[in-house]
């Protein structure tokens, strides 16, 4: 994101300008209209990551223009991140200023937060920690921890020192109801929590309550298994990420969920497995066919899913897919659309003032 191309005031235009290419790219799926869920125009980040720049004995916050690495922008406020981010960065930046121990060969920062009021700062060094290191990080968390619960951890080659917790507490509100997350350092989360919890509110609007299952693959840390476990009777969930398994498994018994099954596989090796082409130890204890599946929900990364998983997933009378790339998920309609039609069609605007656009598509099998 280039810092001088964030104008609150052309917030609305901007997101015409998705909703009239997103229309465009899915004209030829016959697709119903499209459910647009706007940002906050300000204060919507709760990651941001930062490059320190040193000149002399003094330090900036820094981002580079894209493709122009030796021409850093220095700034002092982010104002797409969230109000507790902004709100620290002066603070922070002023005591890592008042030791060398802190500040020397630091080169990035970033930060964590949560809309529940947590904040975990990384600090990543060009340098081994020391215990004198630790001794000072320890000082800076009772410094800047009051009001809101601060966490730092230090980063190195080969070296990870945390002082208070490597992870945040979320907490999203859904139809009146509230959901409570792991978040941890460095792994896999939506940026955009408002949005997020739009997304949540349609995923749910979709799938009504049913007296089958629901099958979902990469569900990383149950952002959307947890919301959707109650309209089901049980649930079957993949994730391949093991830091991602492991925050599912917490946020379930946080939340009080008992009919999940987290299985830490592959959307690719699930596949197999449903087909019976492979057989998985990961597996034991899980009989695959006394589930009656008749939703799935697919989440993938960038590239899509890949042509074995398209005809797995072709199988259910119910697709929901959530895509990150409205590119990768036009190919793999080409596919699903010979035996489903897309019956809802949403945009969810994770990223203002970028070109990135999430979309969803709820599929229902041919008559």
């Amino acid at each position: 994101m280039r810092v001088d191309q964030i104008y609150p005031e052309r917030y609305q235009d901007q997101l015409e300008e998705k909703v009239v290419r997103l229309k465009d790219l899915f004209a030829p799926y016959s697709v119903p209209e499209l459910e647009v869920f706007d940002s906050p125009t300000g204060h919507y980040r709760m990651r941001a990551e930062f490059k320190i720049w040193h000149q002399g004995d003094s330090i900036s916050y820094a981002m580079y223009q894209p493709g122009e690495h030796r021409k850093p922008v220095l700034i002092d406020s982010f104002p797409v991140a969230s109000k507790q981010i902004n709100d620290m960065m002066p603070v922070l930046l002023g005591q890592l200023s008042r030791t060398d121990l802190l500040k020397k060969r630091l080169f990035q920062v970033e930060f964590l937060n949560s809309l529940s009021g947590e904040l975990v700062i990384t600090l990543i060094y060009h340098k081994p920690l020391s215990e004198d290191w630790v001794g000072e990080a320890t000082g800076l968390k009772e410094h800047l921890s009051g009001e809101l619960k601060v966490s730092i951890i230090g980063r190195s080659r080969k070296q990870k020192c945390v002082i208070g917790d490597d992870f945040v507490e979320e907490v999203l509100t859904v139809d009146s109801q509230t959901y409570h997350y792991q978040q941890v350092e460095a792994s896999f989360t939506q940026p955009n929590a408002k949005v997020c919890e739009k997304m949540l509110f349609w995923a749910r609007d979709c799938l009504k309550e049913s007296k089958q299952d629901l099958l979902e693959l990469y569900c990383g840390n149950g952002n959307f298994t947890i919301p959707l476990a109650q309209h089901f009777r049980s649930v079957v969930a993949t994730e391949i990420s093991k830091t991602s398994v492991k925050s599912a498994l917490y946020n379930l018994e946080k939340n009080g969920i008992g009919n999940v099954e987290i299985l830490r596989m592959s959307s690719e090796e699930f596949a197999e497995a449903m087909d019976g082409t492979r057989k998985f130890r990961r597996l034991a204890g899980v009989d695959l066919t006394s589930y009656d599946f008749s939703t799935v929900l697919v989440d993938p990364p960038r590239a899509g899913l890949d042509d074995h998983t398209v005809q797995i997933v072709s199988r259910f009378d119910r697709i929901l897919y959530i895509s990150c790339n409205p590119n990768t998920l036009c190919a793999n309609l080409d596919t699903l659309s010979q035996t489903h039609e897309v019956t809802r069609f949403a945009l969810f605007d994770q990223f203002p003032y970028t070109d990135h656009v999430e979309c969803g598509v709820m599929l229902s099998r041919r008559a």
